[in-house]
């Protein structure tokens, strides 16, 4: 890919910027579609790694509502900042240089975000319930849904993969109905 000067782009490269077999190995990956812009402001096709969501939407397993809401429940889990291990975001760090503040500060906005993530929940029985429990270390945590059902489970319970998966449909579906009627309040 050419730019407006005539050089090429470094992301031009495919073959030198492909995942490894190594990262293949962890999952499927892709490119989307269609470019999306880069840190720069570039158009780019980076590989991505393809979730539990997109997998059961494609098979047909959850419809696009259930892979919304699913969507919308990692996103505030993210905003909430819930996840058990994260890295120092050196860019967040205020030390003290004069501006303009926030409209709403950070910690309300987190605050907000765990209330909707708790909210949410519950409205699929609660955290000790399998739909609670798959929601927050598959979609919160991102974890597999292999790994939550041999490692975690129900209650510390042990669930088969076809049993894992008939939960999360069933979350989903109890997810996608409290954000339509959420929603509409």
């Amino acid at each position: 890919m050419a730019t407006r000067r005539g050089l090429s782009h470094p992301a031009a490269d495919h073959g030198s910027l492909a995942p490894t077999p190594e990262r293949r190995r962890h999952g499927e990956v892709e490119q989307p579609q269609r470019a999306i812009a880069d840190a720069a402001g570039h158009p780019s096709r980076p590989y991505r790694a393809v979730d539990t969501l997109a997998i059961m939407q494609r098979r047909g397993s959850i419809t696009a509502g259930m892979r919304q809401a699913g969507e919308d429940f990692r996103a505030s889990f993210a905003r909430a900042q819930l996840d058990p291990l994260r890295a120092l975001d050196p860019s967040r760090l205020r030390l003290g240089e004069p501006g303009p503040r926030q409209a709403r500060p950070a910690g309300v906005r987190i605050e907000a975000a765990r209330a909707a993530v708790w909210h949410a929940i519950r409205a699929v029985g609660g955290i000790a319930s399998p739909a609670g429990s798959c929601l927050w270390h598959v979609l919160g945590w991102e974890q597999s849904l292999k790994e939550w059902a041999v490692e975690r489970g129900w209650s510390g319970r042990r669930v088969s993969q076809e049993s894992a998966s008939g939960i999360l449909v069933a979350a989903l579906g109890a997810l996608e109905t409290y954000y339509v009627a959420h929603r509409k309040l």
